[in-house]
């Protein structure tokens, strides 16, 4: 295994049940609890690690039923349906017994096909040309990120003055460098400040419910990605009674467009 703090927090032991155990890692830490992206990745490892699998995750959504709790994790993974060419997996996260995280996921045998793409990569400064900035949130998962805004960080000042526009971009990769693959895909979906906070200026609390990732790059674009940066663009579609979702979008240096994903996050005051 890789001494990459990334590789030491999806860590999973198989057990003679057919689960695995894992633990949260103090490395990705969050204000209360773990960081959802980490806690994403290690749900979708124990599909990656799973010997019945076959092929490669295409769609994969996560529910965060409860809070998790520093420690350890058990994960059941299963694929429900086999096809020919496609898997459905249903995976369950236990702590104390108790369902804390729920998700499925969809695997296939992907086949070369007329390809296109119609959210191109935006026009921005190239990564070398963003600076990184000065402080951020004091807490350790962040420093698990090289960040470099292209637009949209975190306020000034928490004053609660509104913007327009919640948009984030950045040039993100992790930190130190590692080569991409589908599970720290998945943790860089979530690599999001809350747009509430961008929109309004005001530290409320919030918390994930549910993140749908949706990759369109196979394990061969994700090798050829190797430890370069992906640009991240997010947006709310609307702020409402206690809830709104984002879309996001993650491409390669390329130009290739790797991951969308979607949540819904729930927000006081």
């Amino acid at each position: 295994m890789s001494d990459h703090a990334f590789d030491r927090a999806i860590a999973l032991s198989a057990q003679p049940d057919g689960s695995f155990l894992g633990r949260t890692s103090p490395d990705y830490g969050n204000m209360v609890g773990p960081y959802g992206g980490i806690t994403a990745a290690q749900a979708l490892n124990a599909v990656l690690l799973h010997p019945e699998r076959q092929g490669e995750p295409v769609a994969y959504t996560v529910n965060y039923a409860a809070p998790v709790a520093d420690g350890a994790f058990t994960l059941h993974a299963r694929p429900a349906r086999t096809n020919r060419s496609t898997q459905h997996w249903v995976i369950e996260m236990l702590q104390d017994s108790q369902t804390v995280l729920t998700a499925t996921a969809f695997t296939a045998l992907r086949r070369e096909t007329w390809s296109a793409a119609e959210h191109t990569l935006p026009d921005v400064p190239a990564p070398a040309d963003v600076a990184l900035p000065k402080d951020g949130p004091r807490v350790e998962w962040v420093r698990r990120y090289e960040m470099r805004f292209v637009q949209g960080g975190l306020p000034a000042a928490w004053d609660e003055r509104e913007e327009t526009l919640s948009r984030t971009q950045l040039w993100v990769r992790d930190n130190p460098p590692r080569p991409l693959d589908f599970a720290s895909l998945t943790a860089l979906s979530d690599v999001f400040f809350p747009r509430i906070w961008r929109r309004r200026a005001s530290r409320v609390p919030v918390g994930t419910v549910s993140m749908t990732v949706y990759f369109h790059a196979d394990a061969a674009h994700l090798a050829a990605t190797g430890t370069g940066y992906l640009l991240a663009q997010a947006q709310a579609q609307a702020f409402r009674k206690g809830y709104f979702d984002q879309t996001a979008q993650l491409w390669n240096e390329a130009g290739e467009l790797v991951v969308a994903t979607h949540q819904v996050v729930y927000y006081k005051g």
